[in-house]
């Protein structure tokens, strides 16, 4: 019996031989596993500070961007509103000028009929009228040209 209990000795003492090695290596692992979660730990805040720095980065970016298209839309919207303003003064520059025109020609061709009426009954009178008539015309259309002058100023 004596080989007996020397082989169950000897298994107790491999048995607790292997149960101190795993022991250690347990003990070891929770070291090592320490040192991992200070490692993540540290990545973790390390990637917190990157990704703070990110979102300032990434807002001053957004902000720059919103103030570049606020630009963009302003110059566009001044050049708009330039192009309808002139279209607007070139629309009432060929407006005015088409009633001045008429009513420059109505008055003229009245008063051209007038004359010649006043010719045909006064024979010899005729040049004086006709001075004076070349003389209204031209007053007239002097002080014509002026007003439109005037008005696009």
């Amino acid at each position: 019996m004596t080989s007996l209990s020397s082989a169950r000795e000897a298994l107790i003492a491999e048995t607790l031989g292997e149960v101190a090695t795993l022991i250690r290596e347990v003990e070891a692992l929770a070291t090592r596993l320490d040192g991992s979660q200070r490692a993540i730990a540290e990545a973790s805040s390390g990637l917190a500070a990157q990704l703070a720095t990110c979102q300032s980065h990434l807002v001053s970016v957004t902000d720059l961007t919103k103030v570049q298209a606020v630009k963009y839309i302003a110059v566009r919207t001044d050049e708009a509103a330039r192009r309808s303003i002139e279209l607007q003064r070139q629309a009432m520059e060929t407006a005015a000028r088409a009633a001045i025109g008429d009513e420059v020609g109505a008055a003229l061709r009245r008063l051209q009929a007038a004359m010649q009426a006043v010719i045909e009954r006064r024979g010899g009178r005729w040049e004086q009228w006709l001075t004076h008539l070349a003389a209204g015309a031209t007053a007239s259309a002097a002080t014509w040209t002026l007003s439109i002058w005037l008005w696009h100023r």
